[in-house]
């Protein structure tokens, strides 16, 4: 157990000299903040949402089809569907789609019989008769081969399988959840994916928002991932400063909460204290990549003559309306944070929204920490 800091904890003061915010937060408490409701971090109101999704749909045995991109935690919600479902404590079968073998597609889901192709020297169930009695998830079901997709379809609705070479048909009984980061109503209208089974599948469809909608439940996935990886590793991390947790809650997180775990386990790795400082964080996430640079418009000598006509220095001489709203927005925020020292909780109040937005615009429009009597701009500061 690493013992208390010896050291005060730090805290900030505005240029005005009166408290701001502490420099380093408790884990503790941001774990506390967070609802584990089946296994999983209830950590937004997105998140409800979905958890409120799960709870009408999983009592019924029907199909479901789980949306959300590539880390947003698709096979924690099918669990938690198989957990609050009709036969919790049957077997949970996981298959990815994306591994099939064409050539072996539908023996692998079906199963086959002894002989049934060459090196068939035994009998298969077939990942649906393994799944007998429980749940079968199906991940990335955009990649299923368009010849497989009949038989998938007649599997779902009548409940019945035939594996290779037999001439038997079996009942199965299992509650399908499919998952996919594809838009497949778009492949449906290229002809990629049947219409049929779209539908079929669509009928309980539960939607997952990436983390760079739900911001407002980063800081608790914060304390809950580094309490639980610091168990892992017999690390007791107690802190992690203000400027860390301002930048996780800035990055964009096209990984979404698997990219999230995956730095703070980085992080855990590369301090020798018992805090993560900024300088612990993997290297992008403070400066996302996925941000979106403000382009300066041209600038303008007004006593220069040019021989093209009025017409064409127009483009150079006004700006868009979007352009002028940018301007003013850039403007507003790097005043706050001056007023306010670049206390972010602060110039929000004072810019009259959240501070989740002041994250998103410093990180948007480069603008990252406060100096002196300025703010320094992202690509200005260097790591090494």
């Amino acid at each position: 157990m690493t013992t208390q800091p010896s050291e005060p904890i730090a805290s900030e003061t505005n240029d005005r000299g009166a408290a701001a915010a502490p420099s380093w937060i408790s884990i503790a408490e941001l774990a506390r903040d967070s609802e584990q409701v089946a296994g999983m971090v209830v950590e937004s109101d997105a998140a409800r949402k979905v958890m409120a999704s799960i709870a009408r749909i999983a009592p019924y045995k029907t199909a479901v089809l789980v949306h959300g991109e590539s880390g947003v935690g698709k096979e924690l919600i099918s669990r938690s569907v198989h957990r609050q479902g009709p036969c919790p404590s049957g077997p949970f079968v996981t298959f990815n789609c994306s591994n099939l073998v064409e050539s072996l597609a539908e023996s692998q889901l079906f199963g086959h019989v002894k002989g049934a192709f060459t090196d068939a020297r035994e009998e298969s169930l077939g990942y649906f008769r393994a799944a007998n009695g429980g749940t079968l998830f199906l991940d990335e079901v955009g990649e299923l081969p368009l010849k497989l997709q009949p038989k998938l379809l007649r599997a779902v609705e009548t409940h019945e399988v035939q594996p290779v070479g037999s001439t038997h048909t079996y009942k199965v009984n299992i509650r399908l959840v499919c998952a996919t980061n594809r838009d497949l109503k778009a492949m449906v209208k290229e002809g990629s994916f049947r219409a049929d089974l779209y539908y079929r599948l669509n009928a309980a469809a539960i939607v997952v928002p990436p983390l760079r909608e739900r911001r407002e439940g980063i800081p608790a996935l914060v304390g809950y991932f580094i309490e639980t990886q610091g168990r892992a590793f017999g690390r007791d991390i107690r802190f992690i400063s203000r400027e860390a947790l301002d930048a996780l809650c800035a990055c964009e997180w096209p990984g979404n909460v698997r990219q999230l775990s995956n730095a703070l386990e980085s992080a855990l790795m590369m301090t020798d204290s018992d805090r993560i400082a900024f300088g612990d964080l993997p290297d992008g996430i403070a400066h996302s990549e996925t941000r979106v640079e403000p382009v300066a418009p041209p600038t303008v000598d007004v006593g220069a003559t040019s021989s093209r006509p009025a017409a064409a220095q127009a483009p150079e001489v006004m700006q868009s309306l979007d352009s002028a709203i940018e301007r003013a927005a850039i403007n507003a925020l790097k005043q706050a944070l001056d007023a306010t020292a670049g206390n972010c909780v602060r110039a929000a109040e004072l810019l009259g929204v959240s501070r989740y937005t002041v994250y998103r615009m410093i990180n948007r429009y480069g603008v990252t920490a406060y100096k002196g009597r300025g703010i320094v701009p992202a690509q200005s500061q260097v790591r090494i």
